[in-house]
């Protein structure tokens, strides 16, 4: 990379609208330079763009969270607090993932093809009120 990239070559590189390079800057997560009134990115900024993509798509953070993150001093471990949240939201989530996966597995087994509230295995997780109940 030469001494600054323009903000297109940047864009284009990270597969990004120019428009969320804008964005980024209204919510300070990048700090393009100007020159004429155009926007070029220095290897830390472009590093930058590279870190907030990255934790986007494989962190699964929030702009939130990584503006809480990014904003962290160098004195503190603000950022690990973040990435820490994160990484419990995570695991909360795949339990929820794993609970929904093995209810629709079981919903597979269940012989009717239509009515499926028809189903054993559905009726015995519901269960009716007691004052509901047939005599």
């Amino acid at each position: 990379m030469n001494d600054l990239a323009s903000i297109r070559q940047v864009a284009d590189h990270f597969g990004l609208p120019v428009s969320t390079l804008h964005y980024w800057e209204r919510r300070g997560l990048v700090t393009p330079h100007r020159r004429a009134g155009q926007r070029y990115y220095s290897a830390d900024q472009f590093y930058r763009v590279a870190l907030i993509q990255l934790w986007r798509t494989t962190g699964q953070l929030s702009l939130n969270e990584i503006a809480a993150a990014l904003a962290a001093s160098a004195d503190s471990p603000g950022w690990r607090d973040t990435v820490t949240a994160r990484i419990a939201a995570i695991e909360a989530e795949m339990v929820r993932l794993d609970s929904a996966r093995a209810y629709l597995r079981g919903l597979l087994t269940c012989p009717r093809e239509d009515a499926l509230e028809h189903c054993d295995g559905f009726r015995g997780r519901v269960g009716l009120p007691v004052e509901a109940t047939p005599k």
